[in-house]
């Protein structure tokens, strides 16, 4: 680290510079409280779309004894997936993504031709793809919130642990410094005064004699 100069200038300077630092800081707890609070919501919002992707699937799980019997169509292919759509939004000043819908590929079957069955579990396999897909989403914006989470943590450690106890430091340094010039600058200029009004005394003496 570059040692500081000890002048007012530098004085001034550190001064400035604590007071940015002091008036920056608040907005980055600020900001860290609410990603806290946003966190909190996304690990919610992933429990309940664990718990909708489990009901779903012990539904899915009561059709595989009828998935096994021989079928004229692939019904992993019903709910097979052309595109998920989901937008993002800024949260706390970050980006977080929000589940829209899922467009599934085209997929016809002969109802003649299919167990009556094979409709609902269709329905199901379905909401059971797109269960799981909300809670990737759900993981994703989680992901998204602690990872800006953990940068503003950094910072506002960095401020209250390193920058403003360093200015602090910076500030109180200069200051001894310079107080201790002025003392020294007092105490010459004392004894300079001493030695004229010596002076002076000498001089009025050798005159009277």
């Amino acid at each position: 680290m570059a040692e500081i100069k000890l002048t007012k200038n530098e004085l001034r300077a550190q001064q400035n510079r604590l007071q940015q630092l002091k008036k920056y800081l608040p907005t980055l707890q600020l900001k860290k409280a609410l990603l806290q609070l946003e966190i909190t919501a996304a690990r919610s919002e992933i429990e309940e779309c664990e718990e909708l992707f489990n009901l779903v699937r012990v539904k899915v799980e009561g059709f595989s004894r009828l998935l096994t019997e021989k079928l004229s169509i692939n019904l992993q292919e019903a709910a097979k997936i052309r595109k998920v759509y989901k937008h993002y939004e800024n949260v706390a000043g970050v980006e977080v993504p929000y589940f829209d819908r899922i467009e599934f590929a085209d997929f016809s079957y002969d109802l003649f031709d299919t167990p009556p069955w094979v409709d609902t579990a269709i329905i199901e396999l379905k909401k059971f793809v797109e269960s799981q897909i909300r809670v990737e989403i759900a993981r994703e914006k989680l992901n998204a919130l602690e990872h800006e989470w953990r940068e503003v943590s950094i910072r506002v450690n960095l401020f209250e642990k390193i920058l403003i106890p360093r200015a602090l430091g910076h500030i109180k340094k200069i200051r001894v410094f310079l107080g201790d010039q002025q003392l020294a600058a007092v105490s010459q200029a004392k004894v300079a005064k001493t030695k004229i009004e010596e002076n002076k005394i000498r001089e009025v003496l050798c005159d009277t004699m």
